[in-house]
């Protein structure tokens, strides 16, 4: 087929195999004069394959890292498509095997350093096995979920990891693993859902800290934090009531401030904490981002995280272990909530039947500084 056809033409065989840019690169982009050949011709695996004397099926394995495919016939391949610019078209291939390699992965926050933990462990595992990640900050608006969720399933995705927003309900879940589409939820649990959800025992970690602060000899313990509607929200609240219970203490004579999530929420509430009577000694803190606010909005107003009010957070963020005074908080392993999460969608996406049973991982107590005994110093003395 000739040039004027708009259809690169062959390397005629005087060129020889080793002149392959000049083959490929000027019957794509011009003609012996220069001239743009048909501007926007779309590159096909064909022109690869006749640059090289293989077949398209030999390109397509290439490009996808088939090991069915010697590793100098690979780079080979992928070298040619990079100088002459071809992009390997994953709809089409979606087409053929009933795989896009797209997972997606939606949370709250995730500007909240846990869960870019969570999400950088994940993305690990999912891009050795050549997976494609979309992720979406939903912000616990189940509306901006649910148009991510409806996008995935029009781009053929292979699976979904979600934390899922406060309003999501077990039948719209339930729905899209009945139209195919592989589920793992990751840290916040939906009863009912015919998926698995990988999580820290909220509960058991909550109720294990509350028990520390009582053991220091806290009486008056206030619980700042959490989206109740949430099971996240709910276990830290229980842990919490829990504790105080077994105590003999009632927990409605305690400060209880809940939906709070940020340090910006977590400086507010100082406010609520001066304006009572009888002020808390310690604030279990619904996570390290609010308990990081508290630290700040009371320094502000002269009180002392620490000796003058002990605060406790949870998740283990980094950095909190380096903070005046360094938090005391719970390890959730973000990381290995992570790795499970994704190990989990992949034996659903390889076709095994994985339990709906949430798999729980067991939280660690971390004993710092920002929570001692009443009136006792752990960390240095900030100077004015």
């Amino acid at each position: 087929m000739s040039d004027d056809a708009g259809s690169p033409s062959k390397p005629s065989a005087e060129k020889g195999q080793g002149d392959h840019s000049a083959g490929i690169s000027r019957a794509v982009l011009a003609d012996e004069e220069g001239v743009p050949v048909r501007p926007g011709k779309r590159l096909t695996l064909g022109h690869i394959a006749d640059e090289l004397g293989i077949s398209t099926a030999t390109v397509s394995l290439a490009l996808r890292d088939s090991p069915l495919v010697a590793e100098d016939t690979r780079l080979k391949v992928k070298e040619t498509a990079d100088r002459v610019g071809y992009i390997y078209n994953r709809s089409a291939a979606s087409l053929r095997t009933s795989r896009s390699q797209i997972i997606g992965v939606a949370v709250h926050d995730i500007l909240n350093p846990y869960f870019a933990e969570v999400f950088s462990a994940l993305e690990d595992v999912m891009e050795e096995q050549g997976q494609m990640i979309f992720i979406c900050n939903h912000r616990d608006d189940v509306n901006r979920q649910r148009a991510f969720l409806k996008t995935l399933l029009q781009h053929r995705a292979d699976g979904l990891i979600l934390c899922p927003s406060v309003g999501t309900t077990t039948e719209e879940i339930n729905r899209l693993i009945d139209q195919g589409l592989p589920t793992t939820l990751v840290a916040r649990e939906v009863k009912g859902v015919w998926a698995p959800c990988v999580r820290g025992d909220d509960m058991t970690g909550s109720y294990r800290m509350t028990r520390h602060v009582l053991a220091l000899g806290h009486k008056r313990i206030g619980m700042i934090g959490g989206r109740r509607s949430s099971s996240t929200g709910r276990d830290r609240h229980a842990g919490w009531l829990k504790a105080l219970q077994e105590a003999g203490i009632d927990p409605e004579q305690q400060l209880d401030l809940p939906e709070l999530m940020t340090q910006a929420d977590g400086r507010g509430a100082v406010r609520a904490v001066l304006a009572l009577e009888q002020r808390p000694t310690a604030l279990v803190a619904f996570n390290d981002l609010v308990a990081l606010g508290l630290m700040t909005g009371l320094r502000r107003v002269g009180i002392e995280p620490g000796p003058e009010m002990a605060i406790t957070g949870y998740d283990d963020i980094e950095g909190v272990d380096s903070r005046t005074p360094a938090l005391t908080t719970v390890r959730n392993h973000a990381g290995k909530i992570g790795r499970l999460a994704a190990l989990t969608l992949l034996r659903q996406i390889a076709g095994e039947r994985v339990p709906n049973s949430p798999i729980l991982i067991e939280p660690e107590l971390r004993i710092r500084e920002s929570a001692p005994a009443k009136g006792v110093r752990l960390a240095p003395q900030i100077s004015e």
